[in-house]
């Protein structure tokens, strides 16, 4: 159950949201870059959290979201590394591919970042709060009562019911899956931006982020494409070692694996994902 929140107040300007930059440091630059160039300042930006994972600059990528003063929840990597727990927390299956993949970058991930940077992660907020349009909105990582649960678009809308009644709100806003989406569920939203630091299983290497932007007719959620210098980021993951798999990843757009993926989301493999605009009223 999330014990440490923070509220943001009532917020009437467009907000940016990102997930899982995954120690893509190109990436991260990219939606930076991005939000300057959206006159999108940092009060206004949220990190839904694993800022380190699959690739080969954690350190750069940590350094780079911290000094860019922007709003980062606690991700399942954060809560490990920050607790110095002995793997990622990520809710993959014991023996799987993910799971076997993972002990190797959460080891380069736990070498590389410092022990100043550890205790930034202990202390983040499990969950954001703000308004937007008289509607309370919640940034968490996974689900309500646990951080590395896995809600996708096909998750059963009573789960995710269930969700938005424990934080009582009236949307979530989360990371983890890897896929961005907006669903709207009797009126209320469960909202994914996506992540940056690893394609969507798409076949393209794009990554994924989005904007809620508030109007007179109701809040606009838009998921948009980022493009960043993948090459780099891949070769970063052969110069330190890191697993071939993800480095391939970054350049086909294709998941390794789908262990962590329902069947309807497995269907999707290869397909490219298109921008999407929705008017929450």
């Amino acid at each position: 159950m999330i014990q440490v929140a923070k509220d943001l107040g009532d917020i009437s300007e467009p907000v940016l949201v990102f997930g899982g930059p995954y120690g893509n440091v190109q990436a991260t630059e990219a939606i930076l870059a991005r939000a300057k160039h959206l006159k999108i300042p940092p009060e206004r930006i949220i990190c839904t959290g694993d800022v380190v994972a699959y690739c080969g600059d954690a350190a750069a990528t940590v350094a780079a979201i911290r000094q860019s003063k922007i709003h980062v929840v606690m991700g399942n990597c954060e809560e490990s590394l920050g607790q110095d727990l002995p793997d990622c927390g990520c809710g993959f299956a014991e023996g799987s591919d993910c799971d076997l993949l993972s002990v190797q970058w959460f080891a380069h991930a736990r070498q590389a970042i410092g022990a100043n940077d550890k205790a930034w992660m202990s202390r983040l907020p499990e969950k954001l709060t703000f308004t937007m349009n008289g509607r309370k909105l919640a940034v968490i990582h996974g689900a309500a009562e646990e951080i590395g649960r896995f809600v996708f678009l096909s998750t059963p809308t009573d789960e995710k019911t269930r969700d938005l009644d424990t934080l009582a709100v009236d949307g979530v806003i989360a990371g983890h899956c890897g896929l961005p989406f907006s669903q709207v569920i009797d009126n209320r939203l469960w909202h994914n931006a996506g992540v940056v630091g690893m394609p969507a299983n798409d076949g393209t290497p794009r990554t994924w982020y989005s904007l809620l932007t508030p109007g007179p007719e109701g809040i606009e959620v838009a998921i948009f494409p980022l493009d960043h210098d993948h090459e780099t980021a891949a070769s970063r993951m052969h110069d330190q070692a890191m697993p071939e798999a993800y480095a391939r990843t970054l350049t086909d757009g294709l998941w390794p694996n789908m262990d962590v993926l329902p069947a309807a989301e497995r269907q999707n493999r290869g397909q490219p994902l298109q921008a999407e605009i929705i008017l929450w009223r």
